[in-house]
């Protein structure tokens, strides 16, 4: 876990807080006013992939960035299920706590999925979603796992490597970044590299970025998201936008646009050709534009 008032020279200049109702400390941080806006993050990254969003985002809109359990200056606890179901309780928590109704999700990776499993469950506290190189899980589309992340993540786990391989993230966040699809080398420095590191000083604390992976490579997330499919209604109903980077190795672009589809038809969708899967490194002000236009006009 990052010290609370760590900044990376700079980088994170926003005040820390925490939420311990879910039996754990949550990391969150909160700018602005008005209706909210809640931005989540996937693997194996934390709120810092927002830092450049948060305050233009924060100048009409109240802004909540939560770090994931396990992700991030939130705690990793060793004797919870690191599930969706899990983080979706987990989310649910602080929403409860926070009071936020009329949420703008903005949600990234794991983050749709998330997203996309609470406004089926408590719709009348979701507004609306803007999706970024994810899916929600509930467009019937047919996920492949032929991409270069999944098939690493085989490898290794077939190969009774993936806890080393995954466990070092201390070291190697930004190797495991560009397998997924990181496109914008030209932020990397040495706070950038100190942030990504920092939430994985052991082995112990890569839990959180092992089982992500795992949930879906071995068919654990299955029964949860059918179980949301009666509730599909409550999601088709949102408002919904999405941006895919098209260079996204871990979740295959036309796979993002079928299940969009499938949920959304006629829907937006906007492609940045030289993006990839970590799309708010990449072309942070397009995305920034994108949703400030979305929610004015939704």
């Amino acid at each position: 876990m990052i010290p609370s008032h760590e900044t990376f020279g700079g980088t994170w200049p926003f005040a820390p807080h925490f939420f311990d109702g879910n039996g754990f400390r949550m990391h969150y941080v909160e700018e602005g006013s008005g209706e909210p806006i809640l931005c989540l993050h996937g693997e194996p990254t934390w709120g810092y992939l927002y830092r450049r969003f948060i305050l233009p985002l924060a100048q009409s809109h109240r802004v909540v960035v939560p770090d994931h359990m396990g992700f991030g200056k939130s705690e990793t606890p060793h004797r919870r299920p690191y599930t969706l179901k899990t983080h979706v309780e987990n989310l649910a928590g602080l929403i409860g706590a926070l009071d936020l109704r009329e949420i703008t999700f903005v949600a990234q990776d794991w983050g749709g999925p998330i997203a996309a499993a609470y406004t089926l469950r408590h719709s009348e506290r979701v507004k609306r979603l803007f999706l970024l190189n994810t899916l929600s899980g509930y467009g019937r589309a047919s996920m492949t796992l032929q991409t270069p992340w999944f098939q690493f993540i085989k490898k290794h786990h077939e190969a009774g490597t993936l806890h080393e391989v995954l466990g070092h993230l201390d070291v190697n966040a930004l190797s495991i970044m560009k397998i997924i699809g990181f496109e914008n080398s030209c932020v990397i420095d040495a706070n950038w590299m100190a942030a990504y590191s920092a939430p994985f000083p052991t082995m112990d604390d890569c839990i959180g970025a092992i089982e992500f992976p795992l949930d879906v490579l071995l068919g654990r997330i299955q029964p949860y998201v059918q179980e949301g499919f009666p509730l599909v209604d409550n999601l088709k109903s949102k408002p919904a936008m999405l941006t895919v980077g098209m260079k996204d190795h871990a979740i295959a672009p036309e796979t993002q646009i079928a299940d969009f589809q499938g949920v959304w038809p006629g829907r937006p969708i906007v492609k940045l050709p030289e993006a990839g899967h970590f799309s708010q490194e990449d072309a942070p002000d397009t995305i920034i534009s994108l949703i400030q236009a979305f929610v004015q006009t939704t």
